[in-house]
């Protein structure tokens, strides 16, 4: 009995206290609507986006644009740089990247890129419409599609038709997990998938799901995950963009598992909608999209360490 009180103890002793995110003040703008040359649309949105530091030191941001005049799906790759995180109107460098057919992708339908350096090269992970793919990078700028032996760059799907999209790559005690969302039957959920390598997936799991965020198509979008101290995770998820923008953060220890029809791990509401979060020289910020839906900014965030929602 002795030994059962003194493991309790010390698992409880362990565990952090769940945080919640307070973001401070209006921040400052990164991006705003591109001009696209003849591609460009006035209804045009910037919309998901990555942010990394490049090999140069420079800050980079590709963000998806939709609505323009690029055919198909109407979605195109755009980049910005900035010399410092804190600076606003980064430069605009024009577009990075469109789909190719050829390879596979569908016309138009670029989606959500997230950016990880593995090594020394940098892995960009982006949707296609159908596919989770990838693309590599030395320096953090020009990045190179990484084609399957079939010459495809369709990594893994859910399903024709289901929109498969938003991938979110980390490095959890040695094992890549690639976070994304799709909407089989019309229900979004939150998806994970395991790698040593980020060739070979796992099977998919559902480790969101339902609950006060709801199941449309839409109510698990854009999921980002954070190991915010050593097994204690947060996942960010998505429900609207705009002017209402509302995005879910949940707690979990199991990064497997953010609740399935189940509030327990639901921390708080934040009104954003696509959020990245980034960790650099100690402070924490969070990017994401203006309310008009014409720009990116970043503010800084920080975790009130005496929320505890559980």
């Amino acid at each position: 009995m002795m030994v059962c009180l003194m493991i309790a103890l010390c698992v409880g002793a362990q565990s952090a206290p769940i945080l919640q995110p307070r973001i401070h003040g209006e921040g400052w703008t990164i991006a705003s609507d591109p001009d696209l040359g003849p591609l460009t649309d006035p209804k045009q949105q910037p919309v998901d986006f990555a942010i990394w530091q490049a090999v140069d030191g420079t800050w980079q941001l590709w963000s998806c644009i939709r609505g323009t005049k690029c055919g198909g799906k109407t979605r195109l790759f755009h980049r910005w740089e900035g010399a410092r995180l804190t600076g606003a109107n980064w430069k605009p460098l024009g577009i990075a990247m469109q789909a190719e057919a050829r390879h596979g992708e569908t016309p138009g339908g670029l989606q959500a890129p997230h950016v990880v350096k593995i090594g020394e090269v940098f892995h960009m992970f982006y949707g296609d419409w159908e596919n989770i793919c990838a693309a590599i990078s030395h320096d953090g700028k020009g990045f190179t599609r990484r084609l399957n032996g079939d010459g495809k760059t369709g990594m893994f799907t859910e399903g024709i038709g289901n929109n498969t999209r938003d991938a979110m790559v980390i490095n959890i005690n040695g094992t890549w997990h690639c976070y994304y969302t799709a909407y089989p039957h019309k229900q979004g959920a939150v998806y994970c998938r395991t790698s040593q390598d980020t060739r070979e997936w796992s099977d998919s799991k559902k480790v969101a799901y339902g609950g006060e965020a709801g199941t449309n198509p839409f109510s698990a979008e854009c999921p980002f995950v954070v190991e915010h101290s050593r097994g204690e995770f947060y996942l960010f998820r998505t429900q609207r963009y705009g002017k209402d923008a509302i995005t879910r953060v949940y707690h979990s220890r199991d990064p497997l598992n953010f609740g399935i029809d189940d509030d327990r791990s639901l921390v708080c509401s934040l009104p954003v909608a696509a959020p990245e979060l980034i960790h650099s020289a100690g402070e924490w910020y969070i990017a994401d999209l203006l309310p008009s839906l014409k720009g990116i900014r970043i503010r800084r965030m920080e975790w009130d360490k005496r929320a505890n929602a559980q």
